[in-house]
């Protein structure tokens, strides 16, 4: 098992996929069992000022609850301090050489269709279940 990782979840607006990545990212942790071993992280370079509604009702469709998460500033020191970091296809980053940037490349659900934001969010699911299966043994 890798002790103590730090994963980070990024976008512009941290509104809507890096959202739903923590959450997905919680769940995992949770069902692991992990307690202190990962840390995550979330937040926006250009933070909007509450998570898309689309996005929440996409969530709460699974039983997840993002309805009081606030979209927050990520600094670049929080994220040199991350072992991952995972962007949405929208970030210029430019982080230290040892932090391992995974840019997902996931489409930005804001205003879309609910079908499309339940791609993204199927999508978005995929990604983290991968991320812990490569970095964390339950």
């Amino acid at each position: 098992m890798t002790d103590n990782v730090k994963l980070g979840f990024v976008c512009v607006q941290n509104a809507g996929r890096s959202q739903m990545s923590a959450a997905f990212a919680r769940r995992e942790w949770d069902r692991r069992g992990l307690n202190g071993d990962v840390q995550i992280l979330t937040g926006g370079t250009d933070p909007a000022e509450e998570v898309h509604p689309e996005v929440v009702e996409a969530m709460a469709e699974l039983d997840i609850d993002i309805s009081d998460r606030q979209p927050r500033a990520v600094s670049t020191d929080e994220l040199n301090d991350c072992d991952v970091v995972a962007t949405m296809g929208c970030s210029t980053l430019e982080l230290d050489a040892d932090v391992d940037v995974r840019d997902w490349t996931l489409e930005d659900p804001h205003g879309k269709d609910v079908e499309t934001v339940r791609e993204i969010r199927e999508e978005t699911e995929g990604r983290v279940t991968d991320l812990f299966e490569e970095f964390v043994e339950a």
